[in-house]
This record gives structure tokens, sequence and C-alpha cells, in this order.
């Protein structure tokens, strides 16, 4: 098992001036309950989404198993009409399948693990939506220009500036799917329309117990992890929550997020900036990039890591802890626990 476990605050009829004045500041995963939302959790139904979002088509990930992993990539992409997303994802045995049985043995011989095993056994797919702006490369995704009939369905928080909104991302994922442990570089709301969703996070100041490679962690089964392989995870302290239709869950930015979808369900996240526009990449239509300063800082790193190469090992080591120590000394917070 992981480290220590703590319960993710929830708190109902929290206010603007509330939330703003004293919840956000502290930079911590909260429920909030009683959020005005709109209709949306008792109107999308499948049947309703299915008929309105009718036949747009829509770019999904398909994995043979419940645990996606973005690092080895155990999923593929399709495409099909909205309206068969929705039916194909709330049903609970598939008649047709995405994944054909010889690429699934293929995948199950070059990934040893138990999941695909059972997949060849039980056969199963899960899907998962992310919607994207009309051209992922320049557009973001707002659900209320992807799915304009659905606008008026839901309402957003109101506890943020307009003008720092940078995001909506329409969210629909089979039952039982798991999406890898990462983190975003904006702040969110993670507005849990209907079905539930098992969340756990992880401190900004636990990534070095992660395993990272990029924004996402390697530790993909985080309830039983392999410490043989991760021993560090241990020491991870999980924030945990559990969300219903209703719920919105603030996760600020930096802070790693593991995301189960008990049943079917339908969320919608609500991205903004927390730091000034300028911080941002331009180019980052999906809110993953790193700001530009740490872009900078991370290249510069790398160039000084190769200078370091040039030292034999016994210097490169000693050099390499000196500016380890230097980092700590200037650069880590000494006012977050």
């Amino acid at each position: 098992m992981g480290g220590s476990r703590v319960p993710v605050p929830r708190l109902e009829g929290v206010s603007r001036e509330q939330f703003v004045q004293h919840l956000y500041p502290q930079r911590k995963p909260l429920v909030l309950e009683g959020i005005d939302l709109g209709a949306c959790t008792s109107k999308w139904t499948v049947d309703y989404l299915s008929q309105v979002g009718g036949r747009k088509e829509v770019k999904i990930h398909v994995a043979a198993v419940p645990q996606m992993d973005f690092i080895s990539k155990n999923f593929v992409y399709r495409t099909l009409p909205f309206d068969k997303l929705v039916q194909r994802a709330a049903e609970e045995k598939h008649k047709e399948f995405f994944i054909s049985e010889s690429f699934l043995q293929a995948t199950c011989k070059n990934i040893s693990s138990y999941g695909h095993q059972r997949a060849l056994v039980e056969r199963d797919e899960k899907y998962y939506l992310r919607s994207l702006g009309e051209d992922p490369r320049k557009d973001i995704a707002d659900i209320r220009k992807q799915f304009p009939l659905l606008e008026g369905d839901i309402k957003f928080p109101d506890f943020f500036k307009e003008q720092q909104f940078f995001s909506s991302v329409f969210r629909i994922s089979s039952p039982g799917l798991q999406l890898w442990t990462h983190y975003d570089v904006m702040d969110n709301f993670l507005i849990q329309v209907t079905g539930k969703k098992r969340v756990v996070l992880f401190s900004p100041r636990d990534a070095q117990y992660l395993y990272l490679s990029g924004t996402k962690s390697a530790v993909l089964n985080i309830d039983n992890p392999d410490l043989a392989k991760y021993p560090l995870f241990s020491n991870a302290r999980r924030y945990e929550c559990s969300l219903e239709a209703g719920d919105v869950l603030f996760i600020p930015a930096l802070w790693f997020h593991n995301v189960i979808s008990e049943e079917f369900g339908v969320g919608v996240n609500v991205f903004w900036k927390h730091l000034p526009s300028e911080c941002y990449d331009k180019t980052d239509t999906y809110g993953n990039k790193d700001p530009t300063a740490a872009s900078r800082a991370a290249q510069i790193l790398d160039r000084a890591l190769k200078t370091l190469a040039e030292l034999p090992e016994e210097y490169r080591d000693f050099y390499a802890r000196r500016m380890v120590l230097h980092i700590q000394d200037k650069a880590y917070s000494k006012n977050f626990e």
C-alpha cells in the first residue's frame, strides 16, 4: 500500500467570496457540495446525451484493460459518432469490439500483466472521451463550442475571473476505467455531472516518490503497487475522495491525480489560469505544458548535466550533489507542508 491517507475536505454551500479569499489561497484539494450546476445532473442521461450530441464524430481512447497507461500507450485511438460512444460506454456487455483479438494477443505478449492476460479470457473494452477543440493543434476544448446544444444545461462555478478561463473539457468514461496519475499546470474544477468517481491525489511535494515520466507517474496500480520496482512510492501521502453527481472537486495546479470511474459517468473539467497569461506556453491547447520559465530552466539544467559529464565519475558525483544542495537552498519553498 502507499503512504498515509488523508480524506479531502468536503464543504457545502461555499460562496465565491469564501472560496476566493479563504479556501483558494490554501492551494489544497477540496470537494464543493451544493454548487448550482444547472440542469445537467438530472438531464444528462444516456438517451438525452445520445439525442442531443447526435452524430458528431469524436476521437476516443479504447483500452482492453481498466488501467490506462499513457507511458506504454496500452490503448488505441478510434473515431466514432458521439451517440455511439455514449451507448457503448454505458453498456455492461459489448457485442462489438474496436480492438481485434489478434491485436490483443500481440499486446498481451508484449505486456505480460494479469490484466492483459485476463482480457484474453474475459473480452472487454473500456472507452474514454477527452473532448478536443475543432483543430486540437490550435483550438482549446470548450464544451460550449463543441457541444452548443448542451451549453444551456450546465453552469460553471463562478469562482474565478472570466479572463482567467482556459478550457472546459467533456469527459465520458466506461465503468471501471482508471486514468493514469498525472498533473496539470492550471487550476481546475472537476465537475461530476453523473455517475461516481474515486479520486486519489498526491501533493506536488511528493513528486520524488511518484517515478515521473514527464507529467505522468509510472506507478499504474496505486492500490497495490509493486514496491520492489517502486520502493519510494510507499512514502507518498494519498489524499482521497469520492465524487457523486453534483460534486465539484477543486484540483490545484501541479497536484497529481488518479481517477477511477466506479460507474458510467459524465464529467466536465473547467481549467483556468492561476498565473498571468504570459507565464504559459502559447502553443498549449491541452493545459499540460509546463510554464515557459520552468521549461527554460529544465533546458538549462540539461545543458549543465552535459557539462558535468565531461568530468570523471568521482568529480561528477561530488559537483552534482553540490548542485542539488544549491537548488534546495535557493528554490525549495519553506512555506508549504
